[in-house]
């Protein structure tokens, strides 16, 4: 898993010297459809006007070349605009800021398609085509490069598009069909084919300026969309995918072939829980809590959390306990820590569930659902906190024959998205997923939870009390009694007694492996003997794998952090929030606490535990399935015999 915030900046002086090209392509062009219907000529009202009424103001960049002469294939986009709506003689404001932000999503494109090629050996295959003296084993390589530039061009048009006018959005609606005049033989080509369908999308959709925008919007989301899906399979595309973009004047990100969106914050209904309202649950509230706060030590400039640099951030977590013991709760007490956090620093912050709605029956949907919830969350511009609760309904358990083909899509992403190869861990955010019965959910994925949070609800007497206190409410006069509320939900006095707990496994058979390895070589106290102790539990149980080596170890640097950042950092964004990275990173360091050999092992039974219950009640369901379609057969042989059939 990388962990990095290197991103290339796009120069606006580069972007701005592509204005003039853009202008052209905006202000008049020749073509004739190649795979789109041709239009009739008496269709004159879905054709571009061509020579418009005469505008108030016209260009005199020099270089522009001439209007082409008015043919059936002319495409004029800014007469075609300026036609729009009413006519006072002069173009409205919303109309100019549309030919604006289509003007500098075509700069943006060129200058991004531009940087593209001069990764690749397109820029020399170019000009040794241009001399005549292309070599002939050459021209495979070629078409396969002009092709992956024509979709880099139109997929950043159409993501550029959507970001820079995504503000000028109204309540229309326009639903634009698939484009059909998509041409990828070169970059040139595939803009004249999309920009002369985009007019004859404006033609058909745009009656009202309001419209107009809905047009355009809609067209660059079709637009990204089908680039996206023709470049699934297309070659040469590496350079592009393997680097990531940014136009700091407009605060757009080309991160491959993914949408880009505006940093801003969802609006959040749920009912947000106090830490003193999650009774029991003591490790995973304790945790729940540090991360939220670990999560505003991100640094907006550098793309970067100190805490992914030095170890303990935690990613992804695992949730997992009975039904009722409390999970929604903690959901609701972590992202109400964030929201209240984020509103003090004037941060953005998103908070987004991945809920069983985005199982979808159309191939391919369900997998876009899940990616574009991460691609929300992972955004660099925001805090963020994704959910995914009821994971085992959510994402199918590769071989089993019950999940459904979206399900298994979803795993796919998740999989790739919380632990690919290109993974980017930049601590600016983090996915919890929840289950009452993780033992069905994909065991490659439980795994890519790096933190275990279990959710066992209240235990102690004190722990009823307490919620029998909170839920009952105020409207009564029973006394409390000799008990003091909520002093048993103390935090670090409880999670001490937690962490304590785990010196010893809890499981019954992960127990009898402690027991053994502890009276063949006493006292677990150095890194041989702990690394004995993890070679037997692997011997136990074969899933115990390389990536349980790295969780638990990820979970030792998190305990290194074993500490709150103090609520005045949170309460004053300019002690430590506002700091520059350099200053944020120091202050954190210093509060680190040393590594012990009773910490690690602390840390290697909680987590071994968990698999050995996941493994425990999984082996349980399993053999209750075989008794039951045993049952049936035998049933059905019985009955077959009377011949009940």
């Amino acid at each position: 898993m990388s962990q990095t915030n290197d991103q290339i900046a796009v120069s606006e002086d580069d972007i701005r010297a592509h204005y003039t090209a853009a202008l052209q392509l905006m202000d008049g062009f020749d073509h004739s459809p190649r795979i789109a219907s041709g239009v009739d000529a008496a269709q004159t009202p879905s054709k571009s006007p061509g020579l418009a009424r005469r505008r108030a103001f016209r260009t005199t960049t020099p270089g522009l070349t001439a209007r082409t002469s008015q043919r059936a294939e002319a495409v004029h986009l800014i007469s075609r605009i300026e036609t729009i709506g009413d006519d006072d003689g002069l173009t409205s404001p919303l109309k100019a800021n549309v030919l604006q932000g289509v003007r500098r999503a075509l700069a943006v494109s060129f200058t991004v398609a531009e940087q593209f090629a001069a990764r690749t050996p397109l820029v020399e295959l170019k000009r040794q085509n241009r001399e005549g003296r292309l070599p002939a084993a050459q021209k495979s390589t070629f078409s396969e490069l002009l092709m992956a530039e024509a979709l880099v061009t139109l997929f950043v048009f159409g993501s550029a598009s959507a970001f820079i006018l995504g503000a000028q959005r109204t309540e229309d609606t326009v639903e634009i069909g698939e484009i059909d005049e998509f041409l990828t033989e070169n970059a040139q080509l595939g803009l004249h084919g999309v920009l002369w369908a985009l007019d004859q999308a404006i033609a058909d959709f745009a009656g009202s300026e309001q419209q107009l925008v809905a047009t355009v919007l809609a067209f660059a989301e079709v637009l990204m969309e089908q680039a996206a899906t023709r470049a699934h399979a297309a070659p040469g595309l590496e350079a592009f995918r393997g680097v990531s973009w940014r136009v700091a004047e407009d605060g757009f990100t080309v991160d491959g072939f993914t949408p880009s969106v505006r940093a801003k914050t969802t609006a959040l209904t749920m009912s947000f829980k106090k830490p003193h309202e999650v009774v029991g649950n003591h490790i995973a509230k304790y945790q729940a809590m540090k991360l939220a706060k670990m999560l505003m030590a991100y640094d907006f400039d550098r793309g970067l959390n100190p805490f992914a640099e030095l170890g303990g951030f935690i990613f992804t977590f695992m949730g997992d306990g009975k039904p009722g013991t409390g999970k929604t709760t903690l959901i609701q007490m972590m992202a109400g820590l964030v929201n209240e956090y984020c509103q003090v620093a004037g941060y953005p912050f998103r908070y987004q569930n991945l809920s069983t709605d985005n199982i979808d029956s159309y191939q391919g949907k369900s997998g876009q659902n899940a990616k574009a919830f991460i691609q929300s969350i992972i955004d660099p511009r925001v805090i963020g906190f994704g959910t995914i609760d009821d994971i085992d309904q959510l994402a199918g358990k590769r071989g089993d024959r019950q999940s459904s083909a979206g399900q298994l899509e979803i795993t796919a992403v998740l999989m790739e998205s919380f632990a690919g190869a290109n993974t980017v861990v930049r601590g600016n955010c983090t996915f919890g997923m929840f289950s009452n019965y993780p033992e069905n959910v994909d065991d490659a994925l439980r795994q890519r939870a790096g933190a275990r949070f279990l959710v066992d609800g209240p235990q102690t007497q004190e722990d009823y009390i307490d919620i029998l206190y909170l839920l009952m409410g105020k409207n009564h006069d029973i006394p409390v009694g000799q008990h003091e509320v909520f002093s048993a939900q103390e935090i670090k006095r409880a999670v001490a007694r937690s962490f304590e707990a785990h010196a010893k496994p809890h499981e019954a058979g992960l127990l009898d492996v402690f027991d053994q390895v502890s009276d063949e070589i006493g006292d677990l106290d150095t890194l041989a003997k702990l690394g004995t102790y993890l070679k037997a539990i692997q011997k136990a149980d074969p899933r115990f794998t390389g990536r349980a080596i790295k969780n638990i170890t990820d979970a030792v640097k998190t305990r290194a952090m074993d500490f709150e950042l103090p609520d005045l950092w949170m309460e004053e964004p300019d002690v430590f929030l506002f700091q520059d990275y350099a200053v944020k990173k120091d202050m954190i360091a210093e509060m680190q606490v040393p590594v012990t050999s009773q910490m690690v092992l602390q840390e290697i039974n909680r987590y071994a535990d968990s698999e050995f219950r996941y493994a425990d009640k999984s082996d349980e369901v399993a053999i209750a399935d075989m008794i039951r379609d045993y049952q049936r057969s035998e049933e059905a042989k019985r009955r077959i015999a009377k011949g009940h059939v």
